[in-house]
């Protein structure tokens, strides 16, 4: 039988996320809110019977001096992608964007293809012969992923190669590390941790880190350090802006569904993250840093709280989000990828994000004109 798709309210839309063990943190409905440059429409799939049995979020961004938009579930739908018949779920899905005037449709299915565990990452940054980690076999493979790529292009979805956030370049890492909470004592996660990460906290504490729990008002202290961190690293930082709206936004939802965290040392604060929940699935979102006494190692101490806070929670996973593909020495993401993989990390390769050109002349129009970007 079809499945009806049609525009449903926030309340219907958080209803069914609460169903839910968890949906990502860009399909929940605030985080349209967080994006005033797109139009944000909460989706619905109905049964003939009526019950809602699907949902996503989708932001519609205008192509220049054109009517009409770019159409993007970031990290969903939030559907059946092991279906048997995912036409029937993903057919309505276009015709009602193609009908709100899309000329291409951008998704990123939730479904993890291969796995990577702490110790299979680390020897391959050891091993000179590996240089990027999508070429190093997985530990696991999710076989139900690997289909569901094979399915998409018989139906004419193309697969893209994830980008930035900003303008059209939209796009979500494809991989990711993820420390598995499941059925797992914090002790257990705790002796998941290596020896430098155990050797850090240790040194953060009797140094008198402390870290604690910020509120709105403490967000420009984090921007600073954010700032500093973005020149280090050699990024584009989000205005103050961005962090105050996604506060304002996401608490309203749900007050705790943002949190932010302090590391202090003497009376300066020296580090600072974000950390989204939704559910069981809680994510490392932002995190920044100075360079000043990193001696005392207020990194691994923030984040070891984090993580304590994250399983007080009955969190099923903790997030660290995206990490580098590439496995040289030279490209300065490896130390990022080292330090959470040392946390005790799996590597985790989604299915990536996919397109679905509407309208083939205004979606290469947009190809020529992010490339000339």
């Amino acid at each position: 039988m079809t499945l009806t798709l049609r525009a449903i309210t926030r309340a219907e839309h958080l209803a069914f996320v609460a169903g839910r063990p968890s949906v990502s943190h860009m399909q929940v409905p605030s985080w349209g809110d967080v994006k005033p440059d797109w139009q944000a429409e909460s989706l619905g799939w109905f049964e003939g019977d009526g019950r809602l049995v699907g949902a996503g979020l989708v932001l519609l961004r205008p192509l220049p001096r054109v009517k009409r938009y770019l159409a993007y579930l970031p990290e969903g739908p939030v559907i059946d992608w092991h279906a048997t018949d995912l036409e029937r779920w993903l057919d309505p899905l276009l015709a009602h964007l193609k009908r709100r005037g899309a000329f291409s449709v951008k998704m990123g299915p939730p479904v993890v293809t291969r796995r990577w565990s702490p110790e299979a990452v680390k020897a391959a940054i050891a091993d000179p012969g590996a240089h990027r980690l999508r070429d190093v076999p997985g530990t696991s493979h999710e076989a139900a992923g690997l289909d569901l790529a094979d399915r998409l292009r018989r139906m004419g979805w193309q697969q893209t190669e994830p980008g930035g956030e900003e303008g059209f370049a939209a796009g979500q890492p494809r991989y990711v590390c993820q420390v598995p909470f499941a059925g797992r004592t914090l002790e257990d996660v705790q002796r998941g941790l290596n020896q430098q990460w155990r050797r850090n906290i240790k040194k953060a504490e009797k140094a008198g880190v402390k870290v604690v729990r910020g509120g709105p008002e403490d967000l420009p202290v984090f921007y600073g350090l954010y700032t500093e961190t973005a020149e280090r690293d050699r990024f584009i930082p989000r205005p103050l802006q961005y962090f105050q709206r996604m506060w304002t936004a996401l608490t309203a939802e749900h007050p705790d569904r943002m949190r932010l965290y302090l590391a202090h040392h003497d009376g300066e604060v020296l580090a600072a993250a974000t950390m989204l929940i939704v559910g069981g699935h809680v994510w490392y979102s932002y995190g920044a840093s100075t360079s000043r006494r990193r001696e005392v190692q207020p990194n691994n101490a923030m984040q070891w709280r984090m993580m304590c806070d994250a399983h007080e929670l009955g969190a099923h996973v903790y997030d660290f989000r995206g990490i580098t593909d590439t496995l040289e020495e030279s490209n300065h993401l490896l130390g990022l990828l080292r330090f959470k993989v040392g946390a005790g990390g799996e590597a985790v390769e989604y299915v990536g994000e996919w397109d679905f050109p509407l309208n083939r002349l205004l979606h290469k129009a947009l190809d020529l004109y992010m490339a000339r970007r």
